[in-house]
């Protein structure tokens, strides 16, 4: 019932910016809180940013300063804007969101498909 779709992804130089997109679509009540995730080639998916419904926003140490996670409620879509972008940051990056489907009791994780980001010169 509840479908993420991210976009924005691509091949950008170090040093340069990318802006991803996640809209959530569907049979949606409400969303409590929405982040973006990546995984490297060899390496762990992890954490990147995460933003609450109250707005409340957390990073990964190493995207702090570069990173900022945002949304538009009204829309349903989160953004991740990246700036002085590193080869170290090429990764898959994953949308996910807690959210509530329309005739579900609680919240449940919703994951995107995934868009390649990848820094190199």
């Amino acid at each position: 019932q509840v479908q993420l779709v991210e976009s924005g992804g691509g091949l950008v130089q170090p040093g340069g910016s990318l802006r991803l997109s996640c809209a959530a679509s569907g049979s949606i009540f409400s969303i409590a809180a929405m982040g973006w995730y990546r995984q490297a080639p060899g390496k762990q998916r992890e954490l990147v940013a995460h933003i609450t419904s109250d707005g409340s926003t957390n990073y990964v140490d190493s995207v702090k300063g570069r990173f900022t996670i945002s949304r538009d409620n009204a829309k349903n879509t989160v953004y991740l804007q990246m700036n002085s972008l590193k080869p170290e940051d090429t990764a898959v990056y994953y949308c996910n969101g807690l959210i509530k489907a329309s005739g579900y009791v609680s919240h449940a994780f919703y994951w995107g498909q995934g868009t390649q980001v990848t820094v190199s010169s």
